[in-house]
């Protein structure tokens, strides 16, 4: 093998190692579609080095002997001390000791080892490029040559300093510090593109900040000379990496054409870092796919949000000041400069710099649209002084005269208006005509007041747009939420045509009242694309109308939240928080952005912290005027969710039945909250056996459901699947398979089966019990596909029904292989998918005869039961059904069967509404029932 090939297989093979089983396979895979026969023999080093731990412990050339020492010289310099490693070579703090002069230098050292045609080509190039500089901020090339034994090698300027980031952080900069020394940075890159060389990888590491406060680039080891023919850069090979990838800009991921741009984005990474104190993405996981695809695909986090994120981890005082501070202007020129698209970023450093220094200076940035109110506070920055004095006399000669007049005009208008109003009331009730028993229907109110309001008050549109915003809100607290939404639509028509605050007000008001709608619709999408761009609007209120912004934050944190977002969910909530409790708003309100901040916690797992934090919530709502409202349904609703989840199923249904009294005292069986009540409270009662009354709750508020949503909607086929598992548990199993399958389609149709792969497994089971084994066996398997790698415990109940279906069509061996298989991947903590196991395997034994293997399953699946309290119960009845099986296969038909009629005695005194379950148990010992 040539050295060259050696030199390859070598770089790829440190990177192989390092990873992840999964993660290597995909880089295997990416070298194969490049060079197949390099993949072939990467695999077989890799199978080596597994088989012999040691194999790659040593490098085939011992690389020592050519590894440069303390002492030793290179040229005219002596080498000191390592201070530094790279992908291409070595840094060494070196003297010169030829006698001409005295000077301490970094000696750069092509890496040590055996020779690589590309990486000399590189080092000789970036000689090249450093020749070609010379600028106050990028480290000097003072010589270059080769060593008497073949060493080629660069002497730089020495830079004592540490890491642009570091800098900051230790002095502890103020922000308009830090943008002064980032500017340093763009004149040396600027500087390095006038002399057509792109740096491509620029990071804190290479910036390096002396004592002075002096910036100092480093490390042109990677750049490109833009004037080269044919764009020739030899920096990858066979898919090596030589940037880094946190600060690599999509264009180099996808090894597309490097320009100067390519520099400006991984600028704006390193003044994201710099500003901000962390990365401009937030990947789930922090593995290189991960990163590769937030480059690639997402959007950076807003700086001024992710400031304030971090400023509240770290429990900062002053969580809002460095927020506040790049809100705005630096939110704008670093999203800009982190655009995904080229053309979309600054045109040049330079470009970036002049906004950095338009912003120092108080000017507009270009990053930013040019309106005339943003121009004019940028004027009333730069020249604060000059306009408080020049405007000081005249505001104080007549700013009494206006005040006056002010007042006076504003409270006739405010009179005028309230006049009207009241008028519009009292001729609502007295005219609008009664029902039959003498009394008002509230829906007919309302919608004589939409008719009277568009006659009435024509000529006032801004009391109409206030009125129809009132009724919708009326509209909503009746469920009616269509309806609701297209009030809204008719108000925002006003809005629109109204000037002054008083629309910004009446418009984050309305944005809020629509995306509670939306939500309570099961549309969050369209609630966060309706909400967003009012966000600014609300932002600019949050100190005028503190709980009009505080309502319109904490329905988008809603909503987000519905879409999994629960960190932006999190900060909307908390400024909620802060608002209403800053402004005064009363105990209801801050409960309420209590109880949502309990629910993020749930959302985590975090349920015994939740529910302490709703207990928090309630104790706030009880002490200003009850809980018998909307929001003490919501709160005593998710109490009874938090504690079902901690295994604490009587204060669930405690919790539960408290929230359904309200909601029927207050709102009547045919709102939404009596809906949202009903449907968890029948879950838990179906759980613990309580069919009959399952039955009437989950029944009703299916019926509503599909008159509230339509036969389509995804609620509808979780109602539908609900009452296809209350059906198998009557064992009524043709109206079960009708439900599931009724649920089963409406997933496919909506495509929204692989978060809801349950329902397979639930309608094999009933399948089964049918007796349709083949096509049981064709719904486990999908469900073992689509589990597998996502829910260990659903996959281990796939395969559990599959072995069923195997033994049932006599096929003993695949039951087995199957339970063999469900036994080796699901781990030791899911305690109910491994007593399910543990059952069908006692079962295969006692059908092949083995009595004492089935025996000693039963009883190490008891003792496991009886450590767990929560959970024995579950599981006791079918252990006793098992163990009759066990006396009569053993021929004691007498113990068998006397022990079979007890335990279906206890089932049916334990569990009197659950048909399927004694059918099941008298199938356990079915041995035992023959005469």
């Amino acid at each position: 093998m040539d050295t060259e090939r050696w030199a390859t297989l070598s770089l790829l093979l440190d990177e192989l190692v390092e990873l992840e089983p999964q993660a290597r396979e995909r880089r295997l895979a990416e070298i194969g579609d490049a060079d197949p026969a390099l993949a072939d023999e990467l695999r077989k080093l890799i199978a080596l080095e597994e088989d012999r731990p040691d194999f790659l412990s040593q490098s085939v050339v011992d690389a020592s002997l050519f590894a440069p020492q303390a002492g030793q010289s290179i040229g005219p310099y002596k080498l000191e001390k390592p201070l530094g490693e790279g992908g291409m070579g070595q840094v060494w703090l070196a003297i010169r000791a030829d006698g001409l002069y005295q000077r301490r230098v970094a000696v750069k050292l092509l890496r040590p080892g055996l020779g690589d045609a590309g990486l000399r080509q590189r080092f000789t190039r970036e000689r090249q490029i450093l020749a070609r500089l010379g600028h106050a901020h990028i480290a000097r090339l003072l010589d270059a040559g080769v060593s008497t034994d073949g060493q080629p090698y660069l002497a730089l300027d020495y830079v004592q300093g540490e890491p642009i980031t570091d800098y900051a952080e230790k002095l502890r900069l103020p922000l308009p510090a830090r943008l002064r020394l980032f500017l340093q940075v763009c004149a040396a890159v600027s500087h390095a593109h006038a002399n057509l060389v792109v740096h491509r990888d620029l990071k804190p590491s290479n910036i390096l900040v002396t004592p002075a406060g002096e910036v100092c680039l480093l490390d042109f080891g990677i750049a490109k000379l833009l004037d080269e023919p044919h764009g020739e850069t030899l920096v990858t090979g066979t898919g090596t990496r030589a940037f880094t990838l946190h600060y690599a800009a999509p264009e180099q991921l996808r090894n597309g054409v490097i320009t100067t741009m390519t520099d400006v984005y991984a600028l704006g990474v390193v003044l994201y870092e710099l500003l901000v104190g962390r990365k401009p993405y937030d990947p789930a996981r922090a593995t290189d796919a991960a990163w590769e695809e937030a480059i690639l695909s997402a959007d950076p986090v807003r700086p001024s949000q992710a400031a304030l994120r971090l400023a509240r981890e770290r429990a900062d005082p002053h969580p809002r000041r460095l927020a506040s501070e790049l809100a705005g202007d630096l939110d704008n020129i670093l999203l800009k400069a982190l655009s995904k698209a080229p053309e979309d970023r600054y045109v040049s450093v330079e470009a970036l710099a002049q906004d950095l220094r338009r912003h120092l200076e108080g000017e507009p940035v270009l990053a930013r649209p040019h309106s005339l109110g943003y121009r004019t506070a940028k004027f009333a920055r730069r020249n604060a002084l000059a306009l408080v004095v020049g405007t000081l006399v005249a505001s104080m000669a007549v700013a009494a005269v206006t005040f006056m007049a002010w007042q006076t005009n504003r409270a006739l208008r405010e009179a005028e208006r309230a006049q009207a109003m009241q008028d519009f009331v009292v001729a609502l009730f007295e005219n609008t005509e009664q029902a039959g028993d003498g009394g008002l229907d509230a829906r007919t109110l309302l919608d004589a007041g939409v008719r009277r309001a568009d006659t009435e008050l024509r000529g006032q549109p801004q009391a109409r747009a206030e009125l129809l915003g009132l009724i919708a809100r009326l509209r909503q607290g009746l469920g009616d939420d269509r309806q609701a939404l297209e009030l809204l639509d008719r108000q925002a028509a006003l809005l629109s045509r109204l000037e002054g605050n008083d629309p910004a007000r009446l418009g984050i008001e309305a944005a809020a009242l629509r995306g509670r709608s939306l939500r309570a619709l099961g549309q969050p999408e369209t609630c966060v694309r309706a909400l967003v761009p009012w966000l600014p609007v609300a932002q600019q209120q949050g100190a005028a109308q503190p709980n009009a912004a505080a309502e319109f934050l904490s329905q988008l944190g809603r909503c987000h939240r519905q879409l999994g977002g629960r960190e932006v969910a999190r900060d909307l909530f908390g400024r909620a928080l802060s608002l209403r409790t800053d402004g005064g708003a009363g105990k209801p309100l801050q409960a309420e952005s209590r109880a949502d901040l309990a629910g993020l916690l749930a959302d985590e797992g975090r349920y015994a912290e939740a529910v302490t934090g709703l207990r928090e919530a309630l104790a706030l709502l009880r002490a200003s005027g009850g809980d018998r409202n909307a929001l003490g349904v919501e709160i005593w609703r998710d109490l009874g969710r938090y504690q079902q989840a901690l295994g604490d199923a009587m204060e669930a249904e405690s919790s539960y039945r408290q929230a359904l009294q309200i909601t029927l005292d207050r709102f009547g069986l045919n709102h939404p909250l009596t809906t949202a009540v009903q449907r968890p409270l029948g879950e838990l009662l179906l759980a613990q056996g309580k069919l009959a009354e399952a039955r009437q709750l989950l029944g009703s508020a299916h019926e509503r459901l599909v008159t509230r949503f339509g036969p389509e909607h995804p609620e509808v086929a979780a109602s539908w699947h609900q009452r296809g598992r209350l059906a198998w548990e009557l064992g009524a199993l043709d109206e079960a398979d009708e439900a599931l399958q009724r649920s089963l389609q409406l997933r496919r149709r909506g495509n929204d089966l692989a978060s809801h792969v349950a329902v397979l497994c639930d309608l094999s089971e009933v399948r089964l019990a049918r007796g349709l084994d083949g096509n049981a066996g064709t719904l486990a398997q999908e469900c073992l596909q689509l589990a597998r790698g996502r829910d260990a415990a659903l996959a281990t109940r796939a395969r559990t029904l599959l072995a069923a279906a195997a033994q049932r069509g006599g096929d003993a061996d695949a039951a087995r292989a199957q339970v063999q298989e469900a036994s080796d991947r699901l781990g030791e903590g899911d305690f109910t998918a491994r007593a399910e196991l543990t059952l069908v395997a006692a079962r295969l034994a006692l059908a092949r005869g083995e009595v004492a293997l089935a025996g000693a399953q039963i009883d190490s699946l008891r003792t496991q039961a009886r450590a767990r309290d929560q959970v024995a119960q579950a599981w006791t009845l079918h252990l006793d059904a098992l163990q009759p099986e066990l006396h009569c296969r053993a021929g004691r038909l007498g113990d068998g069967r006397a022990l079979r009629e007890a335990t279906l005695a206890l089932a049916a005194e334990r569990q009197p509404e659950r048909t399927r379950l004694r059918t099941e148990l008298e199938r356990e010992s079915a041995s035992c029932g023959r005469g």
